[in-house]
């Protein structure tokens, strides 16, 4: 065969023969994240193809190949994780990068030990994907060309000596003594050094000191075969003159070696002559910071940089032994601002981070050295305080944080006071079991709350009693649904000229099989937190809209229903699909279809909503802006949405008879007949306010007046009876 390089010139272009326009394949079950990334792609001119599942993402990677794979994990019909084992177990030479919203530390690990090239968390910045995107891309460039080099030109000295110039990792040959005989281009930009600067130096020279005595038995490596090193993680010392980026500490680089011992094979099998070492650094730093930062975001929170509740409860598990040891007692504080909530819808989620992070700031003041603070989520915080000499010590902590906390903070221009309820707990006297201690602090937080406020209370036997009760509401919540235990009741509002009923609001109850019939506020704010709502609400909507269908199909006169939509439930992504697929299933008219929305709930993400109602107002759905008068928002904001009813809060009819309520009703009811808007007055129980509410030309009214909210068959027939009108104002309806 000839040495000459010329034979092999024109096979050299296969090397960077990839196409210019790189193929993606996006794998998510949310329509909605899928129009967003392929959006975000677009823009670096990625060529996307997309698949709505698991089992989509196989038939595309059998069909084409790609570049890189975005791949989510929870995915209802094959998740990520068996979509990682067939690319892994089919050798597809495609890097995946995992895209998933499970925060957890496991999550990512088992991505990364699937075979995943990276793991990126929901929610992402736009900018920080697309560099994650670019890199792997990078690296699986530079993978494939070195690959297609190693194999064409490993057959020639010359060869062989420029493919490990151009390697990305470190090779060297140390000599019998130790001292480097060649090193490749790599370690210029790796460590700092030139090639010269190293050969003929003890290889010690680039070795970190705390390395130094393992070094000696792996990066001098005198085994060979399969005895001899692989894969070994070792500290290598930079330069001290480069200068440089500051990667982990500014000067050493994670690197992982392979190395081996070389003999004379001239030699006899029985008296082989060791001759020197050869070895392979691979880089791992970013790797390694990697997994630091993985680690760091699984055990403090991102905002303040505190330990999260993960690394609490590590901290305090270990106090709690060694109180066990000195006999000496700690304590657990739960910490809560007071109307935090408040702040954070009237100034904005920015400015609340802001108080939080002063919060943070000054509860470290009045800790002691040794004392751990942790944000636990939200406006919720915790303290272990060790070594305590009694009850007393924590007491005189506790008042010092609420005083300073007392003061005004100052963000942005603004002045904010803010309070603190505080719950205690001392273990041994209180417990000495981690997840008990968290739990009694935070009961006796909301005991604090409950009393007042800006106060300290300390855990006391007893206190668990109306928590367990909560707890069983949930429980039996996440069962009524499957049990069928829910029920919708209807209140007519009725035209206040015409007496003509124009709609029903739908009223969710409950028929608990112990508890009897239960209103909204006696399970539904259990239901928000746990996260039951959005089911619930979801049920709702598809009973409504059965509901509708049954009238029509009854010949009944077309009137609107409106139905009462959650938090949760406007801030889940699937809000908008969940309302249109009611009004496909059931053939309604979008029009007559009403979803009432609090102000304080449209104003808490305010660009976001406006584009889902925004959305739904095209499709002919309508909105009703609920409690009217109650909220924060102002008429310019509230002028922003696709608003076509105000309903005016019971609080304000109800004392109609008082002249500065009559006045902002008034005002209410001409700024919505200004707006072209439909005005709906609820709680009207009385003739008087009926006719008051006449006179001021409000539209419609809603209250016992002319009926509670009855069952669908009671609905039914009333809008049967009444559909043109009631015969006389004040006819009652039954139950």
């Amino acid at each position: 065969m000839s040495d000459n390089p010329i034979h092999l010139a024109p096979q050299c272009s296969a090397v960077t023969s990839f196409p210019v326009r790189q193929r993606l394949l996006v794998v998510d079950d949310e329509v909605l994240i899928l129009e967003g990334l392929t959006r975000l792609l677009a823009t670096r001119d990625y060529d996307v193809v997309t698949a709505n599942g698991g089992c989509e993402a196989l038939i595309a990677i059998g069909k084409q190949q790609f570049d890189a794979i975005l791949l989510d994990l929870g995915m209802p019909d094959l998740n990520g994780s068996e979509v990682l084992r067939f690319v892994s177990e089919r050798g597809v030479d495609t890097p995946v990068i995992v895209v998933s919203g499970d925060s957890t530390i496991d999550a990512a690990i088992r991505a990364l030990r699937g075979g995943a090239a990276d793991f990126v968390r929901k929610p992402y910045e736009p900018e920080e994907l697309l560099r994650r995107i670019e890199n792997t891309l990078t690296r699986r460039r530079l993978e494939k060309e070195n690959n297609h080099i190693l194999q064409r030109l490993q057959q020639s000295e010359k060869w062989h000596r420029f493919l490990v110039n151009s390697s990305p990792d470190f090779i060297y040959t140390l000599d019998c003594e130790g001292r480097f005989t060649f090193v490749n281009d790599r370690v210029e930009s790796l460590l700092g050094y030139s090639s010269e600067e190293l050969l003929g130096q003890h290889y010690s020279l680039v070795i970190h000191e705390d390395d130094i005595a393992r070094a000696e038995h792996i990066f001098n490596e005198r085994r060979a075969g399969d005895r001899s090193a692989r894969n070994i993680e070792i500290h290598l010392k930079c330069n001290p003159g480069m200068r440089r980026p500051r990667l982990m500490n500014g000067r050493c680089k994670s690197v992982e070696l392979t190395a081996t011992g070389m003999y004379d094979e001239d030699a006899s099998p029985f008296e082989q002559r060791f001759i020197g070492s050869y070895g392979v650094a691979k880089d791992i730093t970013e790797r390694k910071q990697a997994e630091e930062t993985v680690h760091y975001q699984a055990y403090h929170d991102l905002l303040t940089g505190l330990p999260n509740r993960a690394l609490f409860r590590d901290h305090l598990g270990l106090m709690l032994a060694q109180a066990r040891r000195t006999q000496q007692p700690l304590a657990v504080l739960s910490l809560d601002l007071d109307h935090f909530k408040v702040i954070n819808d009237a100034l904005g989620h920015a400015i609340g981070d802001e108080l939080l992070l002063a919060v943070g700031a000054r509860l470290r003041q009045c800790l002691r050295e040794g004392d751990t603070l942790a944000r636990l989520g939200g406006d919720e915080f915790a303290v272990l305080l060790p070594t305590l000499v009694s009850r007393s010590d924590v007491d005189h902590i506790c008042r010092k944080i609420i005083q300073v906390l007392s003061k005004p903070v100052y963000v942005k221009g603004h002045e904010i006071y803010v309070s603190v309820s505080i719950g205690a707990c001392v273990a041994p006297e209180d417990g000495d079991m981690i997840d008990s201690l968290i739990r009694q602090a935070e009961i006796a937080m909301y005991r604090a709350k409950s009393q007042g406020r800006s106060q300290l209370q300390f855990w006391e036997a007893g206190m668990q009693a109306p928590y367990s009760e909560r707890m069983q509401i949930e429980v039996d919540l996440r069962r009524a649904l499957a049990r069928n235990e829910f029920v919708l009741f209807y209140q007519p509002q009725v035209d206040t000229t015409t007496g003509e009923v124009r709609g029903f609001e739908a009223l969710l109850r409950w028929w608990h099989p112990q508890r009897g019939l239960l209103a909204p506020a006696d399970f539904i704010p259990v239901a928000e937190e746990c996260g039951v709502i959005v089911p619930i609400g979801d049920w709702v909507l598809r009973q409504a809209g059965a509901q509708m269908a049954e009238w029509r199909h009854a010949g009944l006169p077309p009137v609107r229903l409106s139905v009462n939509i959650s938090a949760r439930q406007l801030e889940s992504s699937d809000f908008v699909d969940s309302v249109m697929r009611a009004v496909q299933i059931y053939s309604l008219d979008g029009n007559l279809l009403e979803l009432e929305i609090t102000e304080t709930l449209l104003m808490r993400d305010f660009e976001a909503n406006a584009i889902k109602l925004g959305r739904l107002s095209v499709a002919g759905v309508r909105i009703a802006i609920d409690d009217f008068g109650t909220g924060y928002s102002s008429f310019k904001y509230l002028s922003r949405f696709p608003i076509h009813t105000l309903k005016i809060d019971q609080s304000f009819v109800q004392e109609l008879d008082r002249e500065e309520n009559m006045s902002i009703v008034n005002a209410m009811i001409a700024m919505g007949r200004g707006m072209n808007l439909n005005v709906v007055a609820e709680g009207v129980e009385t003739e008087a306010q009926r006719a008051l509410l006449q006179q001021m030309q409000c539209h419609e009214v809603q209250g016992y007046y002319y009926s509670p909210p009855v069952s669908s068959q009671a609905a039914t027939a009333l809008l049967g009876q009444h559909a043109r009108g009631f015969e006389k104002h004040g006819q009652r309806v039954a139950g």
